[in-house]
């Protein structure tokens, strides 16, 4: 059954239903998981696309959301008022979700992670009360919602900080994979000194033929000509094949990797947090992508640096706040291609082994890309954070309603 609210009410006759008949509940926000958590079989989901109203209070810099927004509609909603809001780096990736996770993205080094920016959020817990959790009212709560993912409730609207924009300056600049060791030894150099003001990814992005390039891919967030100079090391790192860096609009930095992000296409992803990207590993990405299965299978690595590293572990439910990169490993392939699944899985599964031996990994991953299946690294992901929200889980879901990112028990 797919139930589609309009309000927080039609989500709390939703959970009544399903205890009712003992069905097993799942919720849809505004966009999607590669993994299906989003469905269950023979079960109940709350799909959260009709929630979609978003209000904006440009004197205060805040946005009222609801939970079935994507990021691109926040964005455009903000934009009148020359303001916007901590995102992920795709557009179309739903708002709620994506910031429950944890929330990684372009303007993190300059405002943190997408719950540094969260000031209370609308819930309907597992016994259908609707509460909101805010530093001053159910702070255990909001503690626990900023990192521990879709564990204590169906999130019906969030609240959230916005700032004043500043210019941006942000693009691609694509190299031959033949030189990728090289530019990856240089950049994982580099990008360790980034000034706030810089975000970046580093990967692997497929050519239109299908072959692998090497990306770069900077977004800086302030003063033009400067956010240039420090562009221009990026430049200097090989040969390039293509670029494409100018002055654009927030909006545009989201839709930049739209055309590789294709619904219907199966995907699986493997994450690793990295404190380093040690030659070691630097030789296993430049051997995978010379191994890809899939044409379509893609590499991003982004670094975790700037404000995003002076929150307090303690503060959010978020396992890390040291500076690492965030690794994510894409088998992606058509459906006619199902022959080859697991061909394509073990693909990204691979590379993901050989890190998480490396000296350099930290234990655990980012806990929006861990399939439900990687229990040692789930088991690992929320770090000295893990006890608070298994008590937190146990108080607010005792019967295990909602399971979005696992808490282990």
């Amino acid at each position: 059954m797919i139930i589609r609210p309009y309000n927080s009410r039609d989500v709390q006759a939703a959970l009544w239903l399903a205890r009712e008949k003992k069905m097993q509940v799942s919720v849809l926000g505004g966009g999607h998981d590669w993994a299906g958590r989003s469905l269950n079989e023979g079960g109940i989901v709350i799909s959260m696309g009709r929630m979609n109203d978003i209000k904006i209070d440009p004197l205060q810099h805040v946005a009222r959301v609801g939970g079935g927004i994507k990021a691109k509609e926040l964005i455009a909603a903000a934009a009148p008022y020359k303001q916007l809001a901590v995102t992920g780096s795709i557009g179309m990736v739903g708002f709620a979700g994506f910031t429950l996770g944890g929330g990684y993205g372009p303007l993190s080094p300059s405002y943190g992670l997408s719950i540094d920016n969260l000031l209370g959020a609308e819930l309907v817990l597992a016994d259908g009360s609707i509460v909101y959790a805010s530093e001053t009212t159910y702070p255990d709560l909001f503690w626990a919602i900023r990192g521990g993912g879709g564990n204590f409730g169906v999130v019906t609207s969030l609240t959230v900080r916005l700032h004043d924009a500043k210019p941006i300056l942000s693009g691609l600049i694509c190299f031959p994979w033949s030189e990728a060791e090289t530019i990856l030894q240089r950049y994982a150099a580099f990008i360790k000194q980034a000034p706030d003001q810089l975000s970046s990814s580093i990967g692997l992005l497929p050519a239109p033929d299908g072959s692998p390039l090497l990306f770069i891919a900077p977004t800086w967030y302030g003063e033009i000509s400067e956010g240039q100079r420090t562009i221009d090391q990026f430049r200097e790192m090989g040969t390039i094949v293509m670029e494409q860096v100018t002055p654009m609009a927030y909006g545009d930095v989201l839709a930049m990797f739209d055309q590789h992000v294709v619904v219907g296409r199966h995907t699986s992803i493997q994450t690793r947090w990295m404190a380093d990207l040690s030659a070691d590993v630097i030789g296993e990405i430049g051997i995978a992508g010379n191994e890809r299965t899939s044409p379509f299978s893609m590499m991003n690595f982004q670094y975790f640096h700037g404000a995003s590293t002076r929150v307090a572990l303690a503060d959010t439910a978020f396992g890390l706040r040291k500076p690492h990169f965030m690794i994510e490993i894409l088998s992606i392939w058509e459906p006619d291609d199902a022959a080859n699944a697991q061909r394509h899985i073990q693909w990204a599964e691979k590379l993901s082994a050989k890190m998480g031996k490396d000296k350099a990994a930290f234990p655990g991953g980012y806990p929006n890309m861990l399939g439900p299946e990687e229990y040692d690294q789930i088991d690992e992901a929320f770090g000295t954070n893990l006890p608070r929200l298994q008590l937190l889980k146990q108080q607010y879901d005792p019967g295990r309603v909602f399971n979005g990112i696992s808490i282990p028990q």
